[in-house]
């Protein structure tokens, strides 16, 4: 969850940690912190608070000068966000950063404070630097990080300086994600690409308790016995204007514009001769003949979109998809193995829940499909077939643009395989492709037409609570809108398939709250709009998004959201799902919130 940065070169050290921190900070936000060599000397500046507290203590207090160091800001797990809390975590001779969970931490610490050790902090980051300092005896950094990441239980990235050692940063990781820049004679690492694409698109991935020494002049990789291991260096496709605002207000609206363009591209990189075509990654028509079942198998966002996903697997291919929260697959004991496929989703692909599904999923004897947006994350690299959707860089928090691709991917994969299972004809494939190529214009057409959102969102600004009710596909969205409004907004908000309300939930309906009604599915239109006036007539006020020309009865619907698009009801969640993320935007904007960093909240979820 948290944000790694590490630089030695010939700039400002304290320049490219902090430009670093800044485009990590998505990672975590409770606190920030650097650590420098000035003049030999480790000098630390932290505090609790965004980068900007971070910023202006380096104002106050100066700004050390040097070439070698380290930073953090932090997603807090142990401890609550504190400047004492606040990373790099120093002891003795050793300071470090570390993101990751050590879950033997309380044994740990019981045995150095025997050895006398004394701790500081609530952390159990702080028990890495002690136990290195304790196993540094001998002055030799390479044997305390090796003896070290023997003891650790749990997942980490570590970034680590010595005292003694002024011009070496040493670098290791287990499960959590950490990635080493290479410059022209200088050397970076960070949690993920953006925290050095300014300086190099080089990079290199680290295997789990591979260790990295970097000087001014060399880098050097070693595996956990020390032995020299040789490392491929790899070329960053993404570049430094997609991961900067150029010109929003904020990231998150950035990338809802960004929509159409990515949605495009995966078609482009999926489509050829006009139908779906994964062959090239294993995905073929005889494999996808004989699955039995499907899993989707995911968190948050992703699985919404795997829901969407289900909705269309089932009904074009006839095949049983079962769609999982992540965090409870792993330990359900799942009846999962030969013959099943199961498709795994991940933005960041560093999910723990989702990688650790994956892995027992591949322990069980299934077939595993990553859809994922980072090439190079561990659950990309470990699936048996893997598609890209690419996104590019997603810095705010709430995920937009990686959702509606999501999305994409998974439509593309429901027309392929109810065309190899024979649900569905050679023509009526291309004609379904076809239409989702019309999504991008259907997204594009809803962001032109923003004043609705806007203007919605001023009706929700000072709602405690609210609804959002659907069926069928437009249930699966109202989860994804639910979710996206409550992430950023902080308004209380819960989402129900809409024929259920009548079974408890309905007793929460009170004068004037507001009920978002999505109304775009023909099939079940009139059970929606009955729903609707249930809800209607017990004093909510109705929201309601559908496709333009809906007809409700006039006294049924305070404010309408209407869709002018060509998209058939299957493919409609693609531009109703940009619709919901603007007023969500637009929710949190007149709130006083910023939408690229709610409370409490990382983007890429590497602990449990």
């Amino acid at each position: 969850m948290c944000g790694i940065v590490g630089y030695i070169g010939a700039r400002d050290c304290t320049e490219v940690l902090m430009d670093g921190l800044e485009k990590l900070e998505y990672r975590g936000y409770d606190s920030a912190g650097i650590a420098v060599f000035e003049n030999d000397i480790i000098k630390t500046v932290k505090t609790r608070g965004k980068l900007e507290e971070m910023q202006k203590k380096l104002q106050t207090e100066g700004k050390p000068t040097g070439h070698c160091g380290i930073g953090h800001t932090r997603w807090a797990t142990h401890g609550e966000p504190s400047d004492i809390n606040s990373h790099p975590h120093s002891n003795g001779r050793v300071t470090i950063v570390h993101n990751g969970i050590i879950e033997n931490y309380i044994q740990l610490k019981e045995f150095l404070t025997e050895k006398g050790y004394v701790f500081t902090s609530q952390t159990d980051s702080e028990v890495v630097a002690c136990l290195l300092d304790y196993y540094y005896a001998e002055r030799d950094p390479l044997r305390a990080i090796i003896e070290t990441v023997k003891e650790l239980e749990g997942s980490y990235a570590l970034g680590i300086i010595f005292r003694d050692f002024p011009d070496r940063v040493y670098a290791t990781r287990k499960e959590s994600p950490l990635i080493v820049g290479i410059g022209q004679g200088e050397y970076f690492i960070g949690s993920d690409i953006p925290a050095f694409l300014k300086y190099t698109k080089n990079y290199v991935l680290l295997g789990d308790d591979e260790i990295v020494c970097m000087n001014g002049q060399d880098i050097s990789y070693f595996d956990v016995h020390g032995l020299p291991v040789e490392k491929e260096v790899s070329v960053a496709e993404w570049d430094v204007e997609q991961a900067q605002k150029c010109g929003y207000p904020h990231y998150m609206l950035k990338e809802i514009h960004e929509q159409p363009e990515v949605v495009r591209k995966m078609l482009n990189s999926a489509v050829k001769d006009g139908v779906p075509d994964f062959s090239e990654i294993g995905l073929t028509d005889d494999f996808m003949r004989d699955v039995k079942r499907i899993f989707v198998v995911a968190c948050g966002t992703a699985m919404y979109a795997g829901m969407v996903g289900r909705y269309a697997i089932e009904r074009l291919a006839r095949v049983p998809v079962t769609v999982e929260v992540a965090s409870e697959f792993r330990y359900m004991n799942p009846i999962v193995g030969e013959g099943d496929l199961v498709i795994v989703v991940s933005q960041s692909g560093e999910t723990a829940d989702t990688k650790a599904s994956l892995e027992l999923s591949k322990a069980l004897g299934a077939k595993t499909l990553a859809i994922v947006n980072v090439k190079y994350s561990a659950i990309a690299r470990g699936a048996d077939m893997f598609i890209h959707t690419p996104a590019g860089p997603e810095i705010a928090v709430a995920s937009t643009k990686a959702y509606t691709v999501q999305i994409t991917a998974l439509y593309l994969i429901a027309f392929r395989i109810a065309f190899a299972r024979g649900t569905i004809d050679e023509e009526e494939l291309k004609r379904l492709t076809a239409q989702l190529g019309n999504a991008p214009k259907a997204i594009k057409d809803i962001i032109n037409n923003k004043d609705e959102c806007q203007f919605i969102a001023s009706q929700l600004v000072n709602a405690e609570n609210l609804f959002f009710i659907g069926r069928g596909f437009d249930y699966a969205l109202s989860l994804e809108g639910s979710l996206k409004l409550k992430e950023i907004t902080y308004i209380h908000s819960e989402a129900y398939a809409a024929g259920e309300l009548k079974h408890g939930t309905i007793s929460l309906i009170e004068d004037k709250i507001p009920v978002i009604t999505v109304a775009t599915q023909s099939e079940v239109l009139a059970k929606t709009i009955s729903n609707m006036e249930e809800v209607k007539s017990r004093g909510a006020f109705i929201i309601a998004i559908c496709r333009r020309g809906t007809v409700f009865s006039p006294e049924s619907v305070d404010i309408r959201l209407e869709l002018d698009t060509v998209l058939e009801d299957m493919l409609i969640p693609l531009p109703t799902a940009a619709a919901l993320q603007l007023i969500a935007y637009y929710t949190s904007v007149l709130r006083g919130i910023d939408p690229d960093k709610p409370r409490n909240l990382a983007k890429s979820v590497t602990t449990e």
